[in-house]
C-alpha cells in the first residue's frame, strides 16, 4: 500500500489532530462497551461505574502513549482486553481485589517473560491450530455474557431489537467504504442507542447530574488479596493476551516492513505487561493492542504514529469528565450486547483463517484438535451456578473458566494427543 504519511513521518499539528480524532472515534467505543461490562461485575451504583470508566480511559491513554513512543512505536490502538474480560467473568463470585491482584500479578509476569527472553519459548506452544483455539474460544466463552446483555428487560423485544441491530452492522459493514467503514461501531452504538431509548426508554448511566470535570482519585488503588485459583485462572488468559499483543505488532509487520521488529515486539510486550501490572494497582482490567488498526490505516492512508499521542490526550482529557463518560456510557445494555457479539464475531473469522490460511486441505486431526477445546469451553462458559459451586473451592476460577480450560484441553491435543501423528507427517 502507500500511504500519504509513513510511520515515522510528521503530519501537520491539524492534521494528527484531525487523525488522532478518527483513532478517537474508534477507541472509545471499545474502551465503553469492555468497561461497562466489566464495572458492572464489580459494582452496581452508576456513579462507581462512571469512575472505573474514567480510571479505565486514563490507564488505556497513559498505555497508548508509552507503546507509540517507547514500546513498539507502531500505529496500533491500544484497549482493554477481551480476554481479560473472560477471566474476570469466569471470577464472579470472588471479591474484586483477588481479580485486580492476579491482574497485577499477570502483568509482572508477562513484562518479566519479555525482559528475560523466555517470551519466545512461550510463544512455540502456540502453534496455529492452538492460536486459533485461543481467537475462537474467546468469542464462544463470552456468548453467555452476551446473551445476559441482550436479553435483559423487556425480554423478546429486547433480544430481537439486538439480533436486528447486528444484521444491520453486518449490512453496513458490506455496503460501506472507506472511513464510514472503519467507524462502523461508532455509529452502532450512536444509532442503536438513539433507537433503542426511543423504544425501551430508560436512562442507564444519568449523565446530568454527573459533574464537567472531576477526578477519579477515590479508591485510586485496590488492596492486594491473593486467591490461588483466580491467580492461575488469569495466568491462562495472560498467556493468550501475550498472544493476541504478539499478533497484533505481526500483523502491522506484514502492513508497513518497519525495521528491528524483534525489538519492537520485545518492548511493545513489556509496555503491555507494565501497563498492565498498573490496571491491576488502579482496579481496572488492562489494556493490549488491537488488529483492527490496519482497518484505519487502510481506511485514512495514514500509517505515521505520531497521530496517535493526539488520541491519547483526547482519552486523557475524557478520563477527568465524569459527564462526557457518562453520556458516552448511556448506551443500553442491548446495545452493548449487539455491537459486542459483532465484535467477537471478527475474532471468530480470524481464528478460522490462522488455522486454515497454511493448509491447503482440512483434516480430521485439525477438526479435533480446534472442536474439542472448543466445545469443553463454551460447555463450562454455560455451566449453571449451582453445579459450579460444587467445585473445590481453590480450583473453581479454573475449573470454572471455560477458556482456561479450552486453551489447556488445545494445548493437551496439539503436543500430547497428535504429537507423534504431527511429527511422522511431516
Amino acid at each position: 500500500m502507500e500511504f500519504r504519511y509513513g510511520l515515522d513521518d510528521h503530519p501537520p499539528w491539524w492534521q494528527r489532530w484531525l487523525y488522532g480524532l478518527q483513532w478517537f472515534a474508534v477507541t472509545v467505543p471499545i474502551i465503553v462497551i469492555i468497561g461497562r461490562v466489566t464495572g458492572g461485575l464489580h459494582f452496581t451504583s452508576p456513579g462507581d461505574q462512571v469512575v472505573y470508566l474514567q480510571k479505565l480511559s486514563f490507564v488505556m491513554a497513559a498505555a497508548l502513549l508509552l507503546q507509540v513512543l517507547a514500546g513498539h512505536r507502531l500505529p496500533l490502538i491500544t484497549g482493554p482486553s477481551t480476554v481479560l474480560l473472560i477471566g474476570a467473568v469466569a471470577s464472579r463470585g470472588y471479591a474484586p481485589q483477588a481479580v485486580y491482584t492476579a491482574i497485577l500479578c499477570g502483568g509482572l509476569l508477562l513484562t518479566l517473560l519479555s525482559i528475560t527472553g523466555l517470551f519466545g519459548h512461550l510463544r512455540r506452544l502456540f502453534t496455529p491450530r492452538v492460536v486459533a483455539v485461543v481467537l475462537l474460544l474467546i468469542a464462544f466463552t463470552l456468548t453467555p455474557t452476551i446473551l445476559q446483555l441482550m436479553t435483559g428487560p423487556p425480554g423478546a423485544a429486547n433480544f430481537a431489537f439486538g439480533l436486528a441491530l447486528v444484521l444491520a452492522m453486518f449490512a453496513m459493514h458490506r455496503l460501506l467504504k472507506g472511513v464510514w467503514k472503519a467507524t462502523l461501531i461508532v455509529w452502532a452504538m450512536a444509532g442503536g442507542a438513539l433507537i433503542a431509548h426511543l423504544l425501551f426508554p430508560a436512562a442507564e448511566i444519568p449523565a446530568a447530574s454527573a459533574a464537567l470535570f472531576a477526578g477519579f482519585f477515590r479508591g485510586l488503588s485496590v488492596e492486594l488479596a491473593f486467591d490461588g485459583g483466580v491467580l492461575a485462572s488469569f495466568l491462562f488468559c495472560y498467556a493468550a493476551l501475550a498472544v493476541n499483543d504478539l499478533g497484533s505488532m505481526q500483523s502491522m509487520n506484514e502492513l508497513l516492513k518497519p525495521a528491528g521488529m524483534d525489538r519492537r515486539i520485545r518492548n511493545g510486550v513489556i509496555v503491555t505487561g507494565l501497563t498492565n501490572a498498573a490496571s491491576g494497582l488502579l482496579g481496572v482490567i488492562g489494556p493490549v493492542n488491537y488488529s483492527l488498526s490496519l482497518g484505519v490505516i487502510a481506511a485514512t492512508g495514514c500509517a505515521s504514529r505520531f497521530t496517535l499521542p493526539a488520541t491519547a490526550a483526547m482519552l486523557l482529557v475524557l478520563s477527568f469528565s465524569p459527564a462526557l463518560i457518562a453520556l458516552i456510557g448511556d448506551v443500553p445494555s442491548v446495545v452493548i450486547g449487539a455491537v459486542l457479539l459483532y465484535i467477537v464475531c471478527t475474532q471468530v473469522a480470524a481464528g478460522l483463517v490462522v488455522a486454515f490460511e497454511a493448509r491447503r486441505e482440512i483434516r480430521m486431526e485439525d477438526g479435533l484438535v480446534i472442536g474439542l477445546p472448543i466445545l469443553l469451553g463454551t460447555i463450562i462458559a454455560f455451566l449453571p451456578q449451582e453445579v459450579l459451586q460444587a467445585f473445590p473451592g481453590g480450583l473453581r476460577p479454573v475449573l470454572g473458566n471455560g477458556f482456561a480450560m479450552g486453551v489447556t484441553a488445545a494445548l493437551l491435543m496439539e503436543h500430547l494427543v497428535f504429537a507423534d501423528k504431527e511429527r511422522s507427517s511431516s
